[in-house]
């Protein structure tokens, strides 16, 4: 028996060669510019996502197109998160620069690790192998860790990388575990033969039950679910501003597109197993983000316990296991994402060179010292708590809508009471700018770089709110 040989279509992976090569170049770059000309490499950064961004339009198909022996695969849904995972990641290297500057660590190696960590998202949102998640998922991951530890003078950072790194290496092993259960029940580590031999195996199979929730643990763990959130506060507040920013927005989109490969698409026949574990996480992820936010004083440990509750949001729609349910969840993460990213922009807009203003009291009075960006944190603050016309109201309400419409009301009444819980800790930082006296009477300087893009960034909130037809359009279209 000779098994042939299918040369791959490389023509459909050159977003990723696109961005490897470009990674190279910026690396090797790097080591010839002096420190006074570091920002030729962020210009470099910023050119390789545009030129990515170019070629992954030129080469998207219209329908799923496999190649690579299958491991890979190009479609609508892939190249429109691929586009946004660009965007945000372009914005939050711009954000990044100024303080990366005022810490004397504005250095190329954030820049490199940031485009290894885009092509670890990329290759996780086109994976359609065991093998090609896990490969994709180790990039990013291990991109992730050196980034939280990149300050290496900070002490904090330090301890928030580590715990990352056991973490996250306990999480690995348990989705690596429960894939090799999959395998051993089906024979195969490609997505679509193993949906095939799922459908045809008895859906209460011991071994498929177990590695079910192996896998379903590892995602958990990656997307930032309750019970397994615990690395979330603790990196968050411990990584450098600008990291955490990097991790609470695009890897989020990422997450969402291996729920979709791993259980939607290789895993659709289990989805009675995999839906009772998602309404337990979602409802967890809910109560426990909500709740213990509203005790947080620290902005970034607020914003991340904030995160875990929006990752239940996320998680509602997805075990709808309706199109109108994934391209909700689909919106709710892209639109989260801008909005995520844009309030951890807005500590970097407050911090100086020697204070990193993450804490609440340091929004006292904001409006006094800065109308304008108090303002775009308002509109922020009222797009998490989904509040109209901004964007996190539609976001909420196509969730809410899609549990509705398979008949768990009692599910989309538990979200909302958990989100009316969520309002306080969001109007409570809108009371701190607006109606406290302010600690420092100096007006806030702002750069006019920083103060563009926050701006546009909060303003995009409200105009996707105001309009979302286009974007809900775009999400829908992907799963018809």
């Amino acid at each position: 028996m000779t098994n042939s040989f299918a040369m791959p279509d490389f023509a459909l992976a050159s977003p990723e060669i696109f961005l490897l090569t470009m990674a190279c170049v910026v690396l090797i770059a790097d080591l010839f510019i002096n420190d006074e000309n570091r920002v030729l490499t962020y210009v470099l950064a910023q050119l390789s996502l545009l030129g990515t961004l170019i070629v992954t339009i030129a080469v998207a198909p219209t329908e799923a197109t496999y190649t690579f022996s299958g491991t890979y695969v190009s479609d609508p849904m892939g190249t429109l998160l691929k586009c946004v995972i660009y965007l945000v990641i372009a914005m939050v290297f711009l954000y990044s620069r100024g303080y990366l500057k005022d810490r004397d660590i504005f250095k190329g190696e954030y820049y490199v690790l940031g485009l290894f960590g885009v092509l670890g998202m990329m290759i996780m949102v086109s994976a359609h192998n065991f093998l090609t998640i896990y490969l994709g998922l180790e990039l990013l991951s291990l991109s992730v860790y050196a980034m939280v530890a990149f300050h290496k003078d900070s002490l904090q950072a330090s301890e928030a990388a580590m715990k990352y790194f056991i973490l996250g290496a306990i999480a690995s092993g348990m989705l690596l575990y429960g894939m090799s259960m999959f395998y051993g029940a089906t024979g195969t580590l490609d997505l679509a033969e193993l949906a095939t031999a799922i459908q045809a195996k008895d859906s209460n199979d011991v071994v498929l039950i177990f590695g079910l929730v192996f896998v379903v643990v590892g995602l958990a763990f990656k997307l930032g679910a309750v019970p397994f959130h615990m690395w979330v506060p603790d990196v968050y507040h411990g990584a450098p501003t600008s990291v955490t920013m990097y991790i609470s927005s695009a890897p989020k989109i990422a997450g969402f597109a291996l729920f979709m490969r791993l259980l939607v698409e290789g895993m659709g026949g289990l989805h009675a197993g995999w839906q009772d574990m998602l309404i337990i996480l979602s409802v967890l992820s809910l109560a426990v983000g909500n709740i213990i936010a509203l005790a947080q004083t620290n902005l970034k440990r607020m914003l991340a316990y904030s995160t875990i509750s929006h990752v239940g949001f996320i998680l509602l729609g997805i075990l709808a296991g309706t199109k109108a349910g994934y391209s909700a969840s689909m919106f709710y993460i892209i639109t989260y994402a801008a909005t995520a990213m844009a309030g951890f922009a807005l500590i970097i807009v407050l911090s100086r060179r020697d204070s990193e203003a993450d804490n609440l009291s340091d929004l006292k009075g904001l409006s006094r010292r800065s109308p304008w960006i108090a303002f775009m944190m308002l509109l922020l603050m009222f797009s998490m708590t989904g509040v109209p016309p901004t964007v996190g109201f539609y976001a909420k309400l196509l969730v809410l809508q899609a549990i509705v419409n398979i008949d768990m009301v009692w599910l989309a009444a538990v979200a909302v009471g958990f989100s009316v819980i969520g309002a306080f800790y969001y109007l409570r930082v809108i009371k701190l700018m607006f109606f406290d006296e302010p600690e420092a009477d100096s007006p806030l300087e702002v750069s006019t770089e920083m103060n563009i893009a926050f701006s546009m960034n909060s303003l995009a909130v409200l105009f996707v709110g105001l309009f979302p037809g286009a974007l809900i359009a775009m999400c829908a279209a992907v799963f018809i």
